[in-house]
């Protein structure tokens, strides 16, 4: 039998990682076994260990893996500057809480998909979930920051940081609000999150 490369090892390694995260957001950890899991990835069940310890090893990294992607997005849309339209933070929102995201369990910003999760699971879990809302934290408040001193205000770096605290707050909980009750109300639904983007920067 060939011996496996690197490159198919590493190419492995990511397919269960994408797997899982697709797994973990829609369906939630515990519903998730390794067999179905390596099924998904296209892999045998007996080579889940030659990738991960545990599977709380591989929840710990889908989390920052998936933080990372997002926090990738924030930066970029901060990068970008304003537009005629919006705000970065205003175009952030209005991405977190469009309904393309609500109706995509599966992918998109862990922060509302692995919040009960991570609450449920280890304090490795817990640490990978709080250091990805960390970033979010920083970003938010570096822009609440950017955005006073471009208007020629003065805001307190504690100021911004209740702001943003309360920003993330509220867009997680009108995602994980207007999922909940999509399927049987969907105009409530669609109501959350209109309200979320009205409301979340002003």
């Amino acid at each position: 039998m060939p011996r496996i490369t690197k490159e198919d090892k590493a190419r492995n390694r990511q397919n269960i990682l994408d797997a899982a995260g697709r797994m973990f957001r829609s369906q939630g950890v515990d519903a998730v076994g390794i067999a179905e899991l390596m099924k998904e990835a296209g892999l045998t069940h007996g080579g889940f260990y030659n990738h991960f310890a545990s599977k709380n090893d591989l929840v710990v990294e889908v989390c920052g893996a998936s933080f990372a992607a997002s926090l990738g997005v924030l930066a970029q849309t901060v990068e970008d500057g304003p537009d005629h339209d919006a705000t970065p933070l205003e175009r952030v929102v209005a991405g977190y809480l469009s309904s393309a995201h609500r109706d995509a369990p599966d992918g998109g910003c862990p922060s509302a998909a692995l919040v009960t999760d991570a609450g449920r699971h280890s304090e490795a879990v817990q640490s990978a979930y709080a250091e990805g809302v960390e970033g979010y934290l920083t970003g938010f408040a570096a822009e609440f920051l950017r955005e006073a001193r471009e208007e020629g205000r003065e805001l307190d770096p504690a100021e911004a940081r209740h702001r943003a605290v309360r920003l993330l707050s509220e867009m997680v909980g009108a995602l994980m609000l207007a999922r909940a009750v999509r399927h049987v109300e969907p105009e409530l639904s669609d109501e959350i999150l209109r309200a979320g983007r009205r409301d979340a920067v002003g």
